[in-house]
């Protein structure tokens, strides 16, 4: 009888084993960015040109390739945000995009309000959208949303700068 139990429980192991294999290497798992206002610059037409960071919180290097959302400064009417780039982002690093946006007269309005108050005074911001990006398993891009708040500030000695 013992010889009948083991060639069962080489069997078994025989199957566990060859099941596992088919596997394949493990996933790496993928989550959503961060994204948020590194810095803001105020042009001379007016436009404001932002520094956005795409933090990738995913284990595994992502493609990122666009970028749509809106931007709201205060409780003003939103902007649009909106981009297309080609940035490679290692696993749980970040990197920067530039994007400009015209604001409306409110937004630009309440910005110049605290431009000369340097870190003393703040403005809060939301963001909010999609950004598509090819995780490295993966064959196709897809969309990740984000959303996020924060405040900006201007920056002391550096005219028409927040952060």
């Amino acid at each position: 009888m013992r010889p009948l139990r083991w060639v069962v429980a080489m069997g078994v192991l025989a199957v566990l084993a060859f099941g596992l294999a088919a596997c394949g290497p493990a996933k790496k798992s993928v989550f959503p960015p961060t994204v948020s206002i590194q810095q803001l610059q105020v042009l001379p037409d007016g436009q404001w040109q932002l520094t956005v960071r795409i933090q990738n919180n995913s284990y595994a290097g992502m493609d990122f390739q666009s970028l749509d959302g809106q931007l709201q400064v205060a409780a003003l009417a939103p902007v649009r945000l909106h981009g297309t780039f080609e940035l490679a982002i290692p696993q749980l690093a970040g990197d920067v995009v530039q994007l400009k946006v015209w604001p409306t007269a409110a937004m630009s309005d309440a910005l110049q309000a605290i431009a000369d108050k340097g870190s003393a005074a703040s403005l809060a911001y939301a963001i909010s959208g999609s950004t598509t990006a090819k995780p490295e398993q993966e064959s196709k891009a897809r969309a990740f949303d984000f959303s996020g708040k924060d405040w900006i500030s201007a920056v002391p000695g550096i005219a028409h700068t927040f952060r």
